[in-house]
This record gives C-alpha cells, sequence and structure tokens, in this order.
C-alpha cells in the first residue's frame, strides 16, 4: 500500500494581483510519480538516464576515477531529456524565494539538483487553477517519462501556449488547441496546447517563464528539489530552516508500508552484450537473479548514482555504478558478461551483475517481504527500501 505522508491541503500558491486568496490549494498525491530517469527502450517508456548508451552520459565501463554528475541541459527539438530529475521536496514562498536561499539549499546533504519555477493562484476560463511558469527545457527534465517524451507538449509550451495536468484538463473543462482568457495580475488569451501527468500535485498548469511574466506571476514563487539519496524528512527539516517560517516545505514522497505487489520480471531479454543501461538492467535481473524484476536493479542505479552519472566515491567510500563498499565489493564482486580478469568496481558490466548477485542470495527473487530484506540488506535504511520500491513500481508502471 503506498500512503502519502504530507498533506498539500495547507500548502496554497497564494494569489496573483486581481485573483482571490485561498481559492486554489495543493491537494494530497496518492502517490509519488514521476520517478526515475527512463527512455523508450526494448518497448519501454522508461528512463533517460537508463536508455542511454553506457557510456555516452554515464561513466566509460572500464573507467577507474570518480565522475562528477552531468549538468543537464535539454531544448525542446530534443525527443527525451538525457535523465529525468525526480522532484522528492518542494518549497513554496508566496512572496519569493530569497536568490540567497537557492545556493544554500544546493548545498544540503544529498541534493543533487534543484528547479525555482515562477507561479501563482490564477483563473483559467473563470476556473481557479494553480499555475508555474517554467524554462521548457530545464523543466521538461522534471516531468514523468510520458511527459517528458511529448514533443508537441514542449513545442506548445515553447510557443506561448499554456498546458495542464491530465485531471485539471477535465476540471477545467480545456480542450486543445481553444484559447481560453487566463487571468492573474493581468488577463491574457491562450491557447491550450495539451495535457499530460506533471509528476506535481496541485500544478493545473504550466506556462513559460515569458507569459509568466506577462500574466504577473510571482518570480521564484517555489523551487523543486531533487534528493533520492536522502532521508526527506530530516531533507524537509533542513529546507524549512533555511527557507523560515514563512514558507511551505512538503515531501512529494509517499511512504511505503507493507511487503511490495508484484514487479515485472522478464524471462525473454536479448542475450547480447547491453548497449543502454536499460539492457544491462534487464540481462542482468535475467541471467544472475531469475526472479528479480529488473526494475529493482533499476531503481537502486537510480539512487545509488543516477544510472552513472556519479560513481563516487561517497562520504562513506562507496564507488561505481551500483556504489559497493570496497569491503562489500571483495566478497560480492563478479565478472558480467564474458569479461575475464579481476572483476572492476568501476565497470557497469561487472557492478551491476554482482548487484544482482548479491540481492539473489539475500532472497531478493522471491519477492515480497523477502525482496524488502534484500533491498534493506543493500543499504539498512527503511527510507531507502521505501525508495527503491517506489521507484521500481513507477518503472513497472511505465512498462
Amino acid at each position: 500500500m503506498i500512503a502519502a505522508v504530507a498533506s498539500f491541503a495547507a500548502v496554497s500558491f497564494g494569489a496573483a494581483a486581481g485573483v482571490g486568496a485561498g481559492h486554489a490549494r495543493l491537494t494530497s498525491p496518492a502517490g509519488r510519480t514521476g520517478a526515475g530517469s527512463l527512455t523508450s527502450a526494448a518497448g519501454v517508456k522508461g528512463a533517460a538516464g537508463i536508455g542511454v548508451p553506457i557510456g555516452a552520459s554515464a561513466q566509460p565501463p572500464n573507467a577507474q576515477g570518480a565522475a562528477s554528475a552531468p549538468t543537464v541541459r535539454t531544448t525542446v527539438g530534443t525527443q527525451l531529456p538525457r535523465q529525468l530529475i525526480v522532484p522528492d521536496v518542494l518549497a513554496v514562498i508566496q512572496t519569493g524565494i530569497p536568490d540567497a536561499d537557492v545556493p544554500k539549499i544546493r548545498k544540503l546533504g544529498g541534493v543533487r539538483g534543484v528547479l525555482v519555477v515562477s507561479g501563482g493562484a490564477i483563473r483559467i476560463g473563470g476556473k481557479p487553477a494553480n499555475v508555474i511558469g517554467v524554462d521548457p527545457g530545464s523543466f521538461r527534465s522534471w516531468t514523468p517519462v510520458a511527459a517528458a517524451g511529448d514533443q508537441a507538449l514542449w513545442q506548445a509550451l515553447n510557443s506561448d501556449q499554456f498546458v495542464a495536468a491530465t485531471a485539471a484538463q477535465r476540471t477545467l473543462g480545456l480542450a486543445r488547441g481553444h484559447s481560453y482568457p487566463v487571468t492573474a495580475a493581468t488577463e491574457a488569451q491562450l491557447t491550450f496546447g495539451g495535457a499530460a501527468g506533471l509528476g506535481l500535485p496541485g500544478v493545473d498548469a504550466v506556462v513559460n517563464r515569458s507569459v509568466a511574466a506577462r500574466l504577473g506571476l510571482v518570480p521564484d514563487l517555489a523551487v523543486l528539489i531533487n534528493a533520492p539519496a536522502d532521508n526527506l524528512a530530516t531533507l524537509v527539516a533542513q529546507v524549512r530552516a533555511v527557507t523560515g517560517a514563512q514558507s511551505h516545505v512538503v515531501s512529494l514522497q509517499p511512504v511505503t508500508v507493507g511487503p511490495p505487489g508484484p514487479l515485472p520480471v522478464d524471462t525473454s531479454v536479448p542475450t547480447g552484450r547491453p548497449t543502454t543501461y536499460l539492457q544491462l538492467y534487464q540481462e542482468s535481473a535475467a541471467r544472475y537473479c531469475p526472479g528479480l524484476s529488473w526494475t529493482v536493479l533499476a531503481a537502486i542505479g537510480e539512487v545509488e548514482s543516477g544510472d552513472g552519472a556519479n560513481v563516487g566515491p561517497s562520504s562513506a567510500g562507496a564507488l561505481g555504478p551500483m556504489q559497493f563498499l570496497p569491503s562489500t565489493w571483495k566478497i560480492w564482486g563478479i565478472d558480467g558478461f564474458g569479461d575475464t580478469g579481476a572483476p572492476n568496481i568501476m565497470n557497469p558490466f561487472d557492478a551491476v551483475p554482482s548487484a544482482a548477485a548479491m540481492l539473489c542470495a539475500d532472497g531478493a527473487a522471491h519477492g515480497g517481504s523477502a525482496l524488502s530484506s534484500a533491498i534493506f540488506a543493500y543499504n539498512h535504511a527503511d527510507w531507502y527500501v521505501n525508495e527503491v520500491l517506489a521507484i521500481a513500481r513507477e518503472y513497472a508502471a511505465g512498462a
């Protein structure tokens, strides 16, 4: 069962001039959305990080040194961002996030990325809604798989149209291609460019920064924070300490309780040497731990290194795309996919199969509570188990 840990009912985007305050508030999510980094590959709509060629946006297979996380840059003309980023925490200040707070948030432990957006409470066709103003190229990386892959959606947003969350399209009665009066500090007639799951509960619509300025939305109203390997309850408190009592800071993640439900297990996957992280996860699960879902390996790879984007060393000395401690690697490190010689902790073709073998030895192939226990053995933290299983479910939903 997935249950939300934070109610958004108390978090308001506030009112833009000319719009009554308090009529549009964030609502409690039914579950976390928009996980990880999947791209379309092998029939799976999934992670941009795990769909790119191994060594293209991640550490080369035989690299010995540590890699720093890449700067994510996208354009409207890009079919998919190179890596998708999961928004884990949202901080909102109705008068705007002070410029000095953003670098402080970036420096908090576990934070991998932040994105500042403008926004406000508005009316679309006379109906209340929450809207954010974004740079389309940057925001695209922070959206769920289906939204990030919808090229027409991003072309519309870049063309000064507005887009909406799927649920908001229904409640607002929007028809694609039609024009609607959008009222904030000023009023503009905007064309509705389409809808998608945005992965941000309470956000009804999105405009680009140019349109946001025309409407008079609050600049830098909110900041999205990505911290996949952090204890989010602690992070929320740290962000609140930075932004002050006037801010609303909430986790976008639910807590997972009880054993995980069934996850997809591939029994027929390509047998050649993998060329993308997606294939590497799929084949490693099938070869080195029959019965283990590839989504679990993919989730661990995302949490630990962003699919090879940051291979350490961590503060604890862990290394490689699956972040093994050298002492653990001595026990579980194996050569994968026909490699010979000493197993290489930095080599994805060794590291991912080794993770599969370790999980298998701890009972991961049996699913249910045994899978939870195996993930806990990989990293001794309940929040880590919840995080991995939440991301794995999202990968499964896109499969």
